[in-house]
């Protein structure tokens, strides 16, 4: 479940087996908003806007003994099943040798240093480096020595525009709470600074670098971290060597609580941004405050809930955004602060068939990154809006970036592909070229694979675009082994992403698929309104529109096609599981949103309203009903079934999972199996550890294999 993409990129929005449930809720079953409960014993009757619903999975939400009792028994034959299955250490040991290549980061320049990260191939978590003018690097930051296991995580980075300060976020066992710190980089020596209770929020630097901005919520008051509902989130600063508790408030908005505030700083440090958001919707209000007169009050430039609002960067009061204000796909415009009506308001950059997807001003020229059927493409313009020229890029994939400065006259961008790992390339303005800056070297060779890209025709006839990859060679004669992950909502685009456990995947000879449905982002707000709300049907049909493709053009069958998704994802598998379980030989709902009537009530669940709509609400409610997975297990044949959560997840709460894994388990009347795989000490999904990692997709892949009635090899080799 994301998280505000404009807060997220400022700030606000997925195996071990233990058996804290830290993220269920610590209130009385017998506490309900609707109109009657009826309570019998474990049975929960809600009368909700006149539609009896029935909840009988309710104390699965509360800390108890018998829910403790559950988990643990569910753990022991989750386990017991995925141990019993032959060979999965073939997987493990492939994954391992394909996923152990050093991986570097694009890199950061602050002052007279350069920062990035370094992964040596399988160690926990990458570490930060920092090098300086002198050429001499050095290790910075290495999250592997925080925990033994790797458990506490890395969870964000911020340097200090001279280069001399870092701030960081530390998470623990995948939370989404943080604890930030500072380090003087020349000394690498931790300050006595500690900044606590941060959630979907970074910290900003002033502009003479003696303090962070940063936004946090109060301490939970509920006795629960992990499940306590987080409103009335705040803006402060904070001054380095000072205490948390000295922090100055900057902004609030107690009668909004349910606002969530982005920090940016203008280049030269005149103005503090404010990007107010409300849940996940991709629209956002835009507030700015004077930072060279302290007494300045926040101006609301933009106090409407109307557009999406990204700002690029200032010319004094002229303020460049990119914006969808009458342009789904996006466009840049310009507003002069002190003239800020909208008509005076200047559009640099209009509105083109291909969605914007990233954008950055430098060496005074707009670099503008677009999405043309779900691929990269980089266009330079100048400052006017003229285009200066396309970027050539080395193949059909991914652009991450630009990442560059005003000041400076290159960039950097990475590209990948679902068979190229990810690459770093310098552009250079002088000369109008990329060259290569860092290219792992892997131990499989990514001629032999190969991605193609499909269209099909979904249920109300709209052409929906597909990645299919898979080894050179393969015959489609419908029977190979086939995964199609897929995710579709909130405005979240699918491109084309390395994974070294997908080439493991291909290795055995299956084929990895992945349909970019309605509720993304691919083609622009237009694409995601159509799977919002109740329109997230659309979203269910082009999934399997997507898996009736791949029977019918001979790629798998049923027999051999597992569906897999995370997050929102996992609510698409639970859709997939109660609406279409013939399509699928396996299912693997993941730290999915599966109970669509309750999700709202817990952490940052009330955030999803404005892409889900909420059962509290008499008009919203049928819709959500209808297709709630928890709310629409019935006694049938059910595909192989494993419900994936983690203990710790505070977005997605594991009680999801856990009613959901109940009932599935209570309604199946056919052979195959209906398990859980509950993770100990993981969250959501960030912050997760190699050897974690490639466990979980060891087991993935051996479930899906072995409910496809196949013998995992012995070896897999390229």
């Amino acid at each position: 479940m994301r998280i505000n993409t404009l807060l997220a990129k400022k700030p606000l929005l997925a195996i071990g087996f233990g058996l804290a449930l830290a993220g269920c809720q610590t209130q009385s079953v017998e506490e309900s908003t609707a109109d009657t409960l009826i309570q019998n014993q474990d049975s929960v009757v809600e009368t909700l806007h006149g539609v009896q619903v029935a909840d009988p999975y309710r104390y699965l939400e509360v800390e108890s003994d018998k829910t403790h009792q559950w988990v643990k028994q569910q753990q022991l034959d989750g386990k017991a099943y995925l141990s019993a299955i032959e060979n999965k250490q073939a997987i493990v040991d492939r994954i391992t040798e394909l996923w152990n290549f050093e991986k570097i980061s694009a890199p950061n320049e602050k002052g007279s240093n350069t920062f990035y990260y370094r992964n040596n191939g399988l160690q926990a978590q990458s570490v930060l480096f920092v090098k300086g003018a002198s050429g001499n690097e050095k290790v910075l930051l290495d999250p592997n020595t925080f925990s033994s296991d790797g458990t506490i995580a890395l969870s964000g980075t911020s340097v200090s525009d001279d280069g001399k300060t870092l701030a960081y976020g530390v998470s623990k066992s995948g939370s989404d709470w943080q604890t930030w710190h500072l380090v003087d980089i020349a000394t690498g020596k931790k300050l006595s600074d500690q900044l606590d209770w941060i959630k979907f929020s970074s910290a900003v630097w002033n502009s003479d670098n003696t303090g962070v901005y940063y936004a946090r919520y109060d301490a939970p008051e509920g006795g629960n971290a992990l499940a306590d509902v987080n409103f009335n989130q705040k803006v402060y600063f904070h001054k380095i060597g000072s205490k948390q508790s000295e922090d100055t408030l900057v902004y609030e908005r107690p009668q909004n609580k349910d606002w969530g505030f982005g920090i940016e700083v203008t280049d030269k440090g005149d103005y503090l941004l404010l990007y107010i958001s409300q849940g996940t919707d991709s629209r956002n209000r835009f507030f700015y405050k004077s930072l060279k007169q302290p007494q300045a009050e926040v101006v609301e430039l933009i106090p409407d809930l109307e557009a999406e609002y990204s700002f690029i960067g200032n010319d004094k009061s002229i303020f460049y955004f990119k914006t969808d204000y009458h342009a789904p796909n996006g466009k840049v415009i310009a507003i002069d602060v002190n003239n800020s009506a909208k008509d005076n308001w200047k559009t640099i950059v209009p509105e083109l068939k291909d969605p914007i997807s990233n954008i950055a001003i430098v060496n005074d020229h707009i670099v503008v990154s677009y999405l043309h059927d779900v691929l990269g493409k980089l266009t330079i313009y100048s400052m006017n809006g003229d285009k200066r020229q396309d970027v050539k890029l080395p193949g059909k994939g991914k652009v991450a970036g630009p990442y560059g400065k005003r000041s400076k006259d290159y960039f950097y961008y990475v590209f990948n592909s679902y068979t190229q790992p990810q690459t770093t390339y310098k552009f250079d303005f002088k000369t109008g070229e990329s060259t290569l800056y860092s290219k792992p070297t892997v131990s499989f060779d990514p001629d032999n694979y190969t991605s193609e890209q499909v269209f099909y025709t979904s249920k109300d006839g709209t052409k929906v675009p597909m990645m299919i990859s898979y080894k050179k060679g393969m015959k489609k004669d419908g029977n190979n082994p086939t995964l199609l992950y897929a995710y579709g909502g909130f405005a979240i685009s699918l491109t084309p992403r390395f994974s070294p456990a997908n080439i493991a995947w291909m290795d055995m000879g299956g084929v990895y698929a992945v349909p970019n449905l309605r509720g993304g982002a691919e083609y622009g707000e237009s694409w995601h309104q159509a799977g919002m709300f109740d329109k997230k049907q659309n979203v269910f049909d082009d999934y399997y529109a997507a898996a009736e493709y791949l029977i019918d053009q001979n790629y798998t069958n049923s027999t051999k096609l597992g569906a897999y998704g995370r997050s929102n994802g996992g609510l698409l598998m639970g859709a997939a599981l109660t609406q279409r379980p013939e399509l699928f030989a396996a299912v693997l709902p993941a730290v999915g949103v599966l109970d669509m009537l309750r999700f709202q009530k817990f952490t940052i669940g009330w955030a999803w309203t404005s892409e889900y709509g909420s059962a509290d609400n008499a008009e919203q409610f049928p819709a959500l009903y209808a297709y709630s997975p928890y709310h629409n297990v019935t006694a049938q044949s059910y595909p192989a079934t494993m419900v994936m959560t983690a203990d710790h997840d505070d977005r997605v709460v594991p009680l999801h999972s856990f009613k959901f894994g109940a009932m599935m388990q209570e309604k199946q009347q056919g052979d195959a199996p209906v398990i859980m795989r509950i993770e100990s000490k993981a969250g959501h999904g960030a912050g997760k550890p190699t050897a974690m990692k490639i466990d979980e997709f060891a087991d993935i892949y051996s479930f899906l294999w072995h409910n496809f009635g196949l013998k995992v090899p012995a070896k897999i080799a390229q």
